[in-house]
């Protein structure tokens, strides 16, 4: 049998909707330059952008809606105007302040294991935006503890592995980026839980590991994760 001392979660788009704000973002944003150049060679500016800006800006919608910014100036030539800019910024306002959706049996599971196991979210991203959005899920009480970084990769798990003073062979992560969540834990000897969202952002995509790799697991859904958690248990 087998029983994690620590089970972690990713919270964007593992515990709530998060990449349709961003998708339903460039779809106005492409809308606003589309009198200047075509649908695609505006999306893969940005993108650009963005992965250019990362070093400097980091991750979640503050750092994108500087990138949206600093697009629109390349590629209407300084042209956009100060009106345009502020629907820029009205856009990121709008997704900051969006309701947050819970994915299908969220509530329920992380009700469930709470209490059975020390619980933890590990997000990447903007500290203000993130910790606002695990206070206004409705779930943030059921976790022990918040980790909002700056990235996700091996170093900050082994940061994480000797904060709490666990092994990582101890440690269930649950995510849905391969490159984030998944593979960075494996490294280290982990156990990983892998929840394909529909959505997933282009930056966060990676090569699934082959059937019966060590440690690596995938589910449909988070309604599968208990089951999951109950065959280790009472495994011979």
């Amino acid at each position: 049998m087998w029983r994690p001392r620590l089970i972690v979660f990713d919270a964007d788009d593992t515990l709530w909707e998060n990449e349709t704000l961003y998708h339903a973002a460039q779809d106005d944003f492409v809308s606003l330059l589309s009198k200047y150049h075509e649908e695609q060679w505006i999306r893969e500016r940005l993108y650009d952008v963005e992965m250019g800006n990362m070093a400097h800006f980091g991750y979640g919608i503050k750092a994108f809606v500087l990138s949206m910014i600093e697009t629109s100036v390349d590629l209407t030539e300084g042209r956009i105007t100060g009106a345009e800019l502020k629907l820029l910024i009205d856009i990121a306002k709008r997704m900051i302040d969006a309701e947050i959706r819970l994915l299908d049996g969220v509530r329920e599971t992380v009700e469930n294991l709470h209490g059975r196991y020390p619980l933890a979210i590990i997000t990447k991203g903007d500290l203000l935006d993130q910790q606002r959005k695990v206070d206004r899920s409705g779930i943030g009480g059921f976790f022990d503890h918040v980790e909002v970084v700056v990235d996700k990769n091996r170093q900050t798990y082994q940061r994480l592995f000797n904060k709490f003073e666990v092994q990582p062979s101890e440690l269930l992560m649950i995510g849905n980026s391969m490159r984030s969540d998944i593979l960075p834990v494996l490294e280290l000897g982990g156990q990983a839980v892998y929840i394909p969202h529909e959505l997933t952002w282009g930056h966060e995509h990676a090569p699934t590991p082959e059937q019966g790799t060590r440690g690596f697991h995938q589910a449909a859904s988070m309604r599968e994760l208990l089951g999951l958690l109950e065959s280790w248990e009472h495994a011979d």
